[in-house]
């Protein structure tokens, strides 16, 4: 039976075609090597077969079981294992080396002893085991892969799927890292391995090669068989010559000699240069020369310390001990001017996700200050060198890692620097682009005289270097030209005298012993056990899984934990206190031009109201404007002369009463209570003139509920339902999208677990903490706002939990429909609080509202647990009243999940 079978398989982006019907057969227990420039649809193949992305045309089929129907694959996803590409896609930043392994290897429910004798032996023999404790985000990038390779071996995968998994690591762990998968293979010689590398040497220890371009395949054969066809010693040969001959690229041998010119400083120098993070030295007393115009190579071991290096020398960051300098100046992040004159390529993609290829390099030439009249110059120049014009308008998420190379490349050389600092920049970049960077930057050095401080793995470009340094574990071990280097160590090739330098200062030998001692023969079979685990015990397995790591994250993320704690009380206080519809003790004063008994009266029956505060009187009119205006009154009054006598007159005399109106609410208020006032002062005077005027009837107003007409009463409880709504969807809505935009929502679509587990997981935390912040709010509003509770604190509490779980289930949904964390905030705020405010009871009885705004206060869950809230605390109501409330937030919930695992895919496009 073939493992892996693909029948006239298509696929294509928009107006891209990535595969054009590809036909493959590869027998079960091969290895095979997958090669070809960038771009060319290597990620897309593997991506397919691993069920990672919907198959659009054609049929792909694993073991037998077809890719496109959903119940066969959901059988392959524990039988296969998919690293993809990119630096540590599949690893979570906060959590540790360990834990993103145990998080995998939960996800595919390997019990706990199972998990620890596995983890223990892959960090033991991937060298990862001292750092097994800290955060993923602080590792290197060639730690970061071998992380990421753990992840996709913790539970014994029959097909193993590698996405260029050894970009960025270094030769001796390299070599570690193909024993290992050797060796795990011994175990299970069934295990088929497809890797796709940019290591063309490394694709010559597999059996079966496939080579690609343009999105077809040039061969799929044995890889004996390759180089005998091809007449090619090495494979990278042979691959140059299965290209088209438009697309061949040959390498010019001869480099012109440096000769350093003694009378220029130089371009670089560090002395005892030191870094420390805490009780960690990542760089011990560094010092290395380099030359204008030198090309000098910087290699080591992962996680020594070369990219600390190097951004100490740009200024990013600030030595501990030691000094630098660049250019002759002394490396200082405010000396603009110096920094103008360095270019820098950093490890991982830094320029900006949100814009276009051509858009990047305009932004990066309007930075560096390049005049209008050459910028647009440069730009096209930049597009042409690096091979970029056809994808000038794509965004950099459109594009493959390799691409992604060329465009950091591009934008350090765009301003024409004289240094170049560059991290590793043909990481993941297929050969014939690595030959044309090389190209490039020979010319740079030796006619532009530029000085280039390059890192790499790649053995053959160290060999292209003026001199290179070795670095390991900090220090530097050697610094010379590669010749020299090879010939100290006596060894046949610079990759050999490489690691017999790290041999030296390491207890890390080369052939590394790979077997752990507590091995057992029979682990292919204990791992074989996990499948007779009870369904439900798997099915709830996972949803834990993702809830577990949640978890974690949130509590390592201290600003999200602030924000989700600090953030309610905040908003609590601020709306409880700032917001108010009471108009008690309003300011006023009086311009009392008459001064008699009777206006004395009607003064006195204002400043006798709890409404209303007496400040001194005005002298005369050219204040009066002033204390509205400066909002020192809320009310004027102006008595005009002989005011007393035209009453006694009969004559009605006015009365001018100024309200400020700029709060129409309050102005309203103000007005009523006027007239109220004024009712009372014309009893008064009907009383003592011995006047009694019959009334009717009596009205007296009593208030059922909030007898003290406090605003507060009705407004907290409010404002704990805006909360509850707001930062709960919001707080699950970044968790979702920060999954999309760091790749790591890769392992849902390579997992067993479903859309509905994922979701289920991620919402747990978040309603504990929600459920947390609920608790806070109300004891806060309880005893410190001082708003009584007259009903059921239980009842109110499940009401809560319902309306927790429709807030929660609405974030998610959002995140179904955004792609970045900004987008999520700014739609998960404006779609939650509009409606909450304007249409759920808050500001505006929901029997007034009507038309639209009453039928979205209907379909929104704050209008019915407002309802519960207002409930509980002023009307003294309990779990009776609430059952159908609690069914009909318990329905927003369920329809906003059902909504979420519809639109929410588990693969691709």
């Amino acid at each position: 039976m073939d493992a892996i079978r693909l029948r006239e398989v298509s696929h294509s982006y928009q107006k891209t075609t990535a595969l054009v019907r590809v036909s493959l057969n590869l027998p079960v227990g091969c290895t095979v090597g997958l090669i070809g420039p960038d771009g060319v649809g290597k990620s897309t193949l593997l991506s397919l077969i691993a069920g990672v992305k919907i198959l659009q045309e054609g049929e792909v089929e694993v073991f037998g079981l077809r890719q496109g129907i959903k119940s066969e694959r959901e059988k392959l996803l524990p039988r296969i294992a998919f690293m993809p590409q990119g630096l540590g896609k599949n690893l979570y930043p906060t959590l540790s080396v360990y834990e993103n392994i145990e998080f995998h290897a939960r996800l595919f429910s390997l019990n706990h002893s199972q998990r620890q004798q596995r983890i223990q032996r892959l960090l033991s023999a991937t060298g990862l085991s001292p750092f097994a404790k800290r955060a993923a985000g602080n590792l290197s990038g060639g730690m970061k892969q071998k992380l990421s390779l753990c992840c996709a071996l913790v539970h014994n995968p029959d097909l193993l799927i590698l996405d260029e998994p050894t970009t960025g690591v270094d030769p001796l762990s390299r070599r570690q890292f193909w024993l290992l998968v050797n060796e795990l293979r011994n175990e299970n010689p069934t295990m088929t391995i497809m890797v796709a590398t940019a290591y063309i040497e490394e694709s010559e220890q597999f059996e079966y090669l496939i080579a690609m371009d343009e999105g077809k395949i040039l061969t799929c054969a044995p890889t004996q068989q390759v180089l005998q066809q091809n007449q090619s010693d090495t494979l990278e040969q042979a691959y140059i010559k299965l290209l088209p001959e438009a697309k061949q690229t040959h390498w010019l041998s001869d480099i012109p000699t440096f000769i350093a010119d003694p009378n220029l400083s130089f371009a670089i120098e560090a002395k005892n240069l030191t870094k420390q993070f805490g009780d960690f030295t990542a760089v011990d007393h560094v010092s290395f020369q380099i030359a204008q115009g030198e090309i000098f190579g910087f290699l080591g071991s992962n996680g020594c310390g070369k990219t600390t290096t190097m951004k100490m020398l740009t200024g990013l960051l600030d030595a501990t001990e030691g000094s630098a300098t660049l250019l002759g100046e002394a490396v200082d992040s405010n000396d603009i001017e110096t920094r103008k004159q360095v270019g820098y390529m950093s490890q991982s993609f830094s320029l900006y996700e949100e814009l276009t290829i051509r858009q990047n390099l305009e932004l990066r030439a309007k930075l560096y200050g390049l005049p209008l009249e050459i910028r647009t110059l440069a730009v096209e120049q930049a597009l042409e060198q690096f091979q970029l014009n056809q994808v000038a308008e794509n965004y950099p998420k459109q594009l493959s890692l390799g691409v992604k190379q060329r465009l950091q490349l591009a934008a350090a050389c765009l301003h024409h620097p004289k240094v170049l600092i560059l991290d590793e920049p043909t990481s993941g970049v297929d050969p014939a682009a690595r030959d044309m960077f090389w190209q490039y930057l020979i010319k740079l050095s030796r006619e532009d005289n530029i000085t280039i401080f390059v890192s790499t793995h790649f053995m053959n470009e160290a060999q292209r270097c003026d001199r290179i340094s070795l670095m390991h574990r900090g220090q530097v071990l050697a610094v010379g030209k590669p010749s020299d280097l090879q010939q100290q160590q006596q060894s046949d090739s610079l990759e050999g005298a490489f690691i017999a330098f790290l041999a030296e200062q390491s207890d890390q030998i080369t052939e590394h012993n790979v077997h752990n001692e507590e091995k057992t023969e029979n682990s292919t079979a204990l791992f074989k056990q996990k499948a007779s685990r009870n369904a439900l015990c798997v099915w709830l397995n996972s949803v834990w899984s993702f809830a577990l790591r949640e978890n974690k994250e949130i509590l390592r993320d201290r600003i999200r934990l602030l924000f989700a704690i600090f953030g309610p009380i905040l908003l609590l206080f601020t709306g409880s206190w700032g917001l108010s519809f009471d108009t008690n003790a309003l300011n006023f004063t009086v311009l009392d031009q008459d001064q008699s008994y009777e206006s004395r009266m009607l003064i006195e029956q204002f400043s006798g109201s709890a409404y209303f505060k007496e400040l001194p009187h005005l002298g005369d009119r050219s204040n009066l404007n002033e204390f509205l205006k400066t909002g020192k009154a809320r009310l004027v009054i102006e008595i005009p002369p002989n005011f007393g006598k035209s009453l006694l007159q009969n004559r009605k005399p006015e009365v001018a009463f100024y309200i400020d109106g700029s709060m129409p609410f309050t102005g309203e208020n103000i007005a009523v209570n006027v007239k109220q006032i004024l009712v009372q002062y014309h009893k008064q005077l009907y009383a003592e003139q011995g006047i009694t005027l019959p009334f009717p009837a009596n009205l007296e107003v009593r208030f059922l509920y909030n007898q003290t007409f406090r605003s507060v009463n009705a407004i907290s409880p409010g404002l704990i339902m805006v909360t509850l709504m707001l930062i709960p969807a919001m707080m699950t809505a970044l968790a979702v999208v920060r999954e999309k935009e760091i790749g790591s929502i890769t392992n849902l679509s390579t997992s067993p677990a479903s859309v509905l587990q994922y979701v289920l997981g991620k919402q747990m935390p978040y309603v504990l903490l929600a459920m947390v912040n609920y608790l806070m709010l109300v004891v806060l509003t309880m005893y410190v706002i001082d708003v009584p509770m007259k009903g059921s604190f239980a009842a109110m509490t499940v009401g809560a939990l319902c309306l927790i779980l429709a807030s929660t289930s609405f974030g998610l949904l959002i995140s179904a429909f955004v792609h970045s964390q900004v987008a999520a905030i700014f739609a998960t705020a404006i779609i939650s609080i509009i409606p909450t405010i304007n249409f759920s009871g808050l500001l505006y009885p929901r029997s007034t509202l009507t038309g639209l705004g009453y039928w979205m206060g209907l379909s929104f869950p704050t209008s019915w647990y407002h309802l519960i809230s207002l409930g509980a605390f002023t009307k003294g109501l309990g779990f009776t009243q609430f059952f159908s409330l609690y069914g009909i937030l318990l329905l927003f919930f369920a329809s906003y999940l059902f909504i979420t695992c519809l639109l929410l895919k588990k693969q691709e496009k």
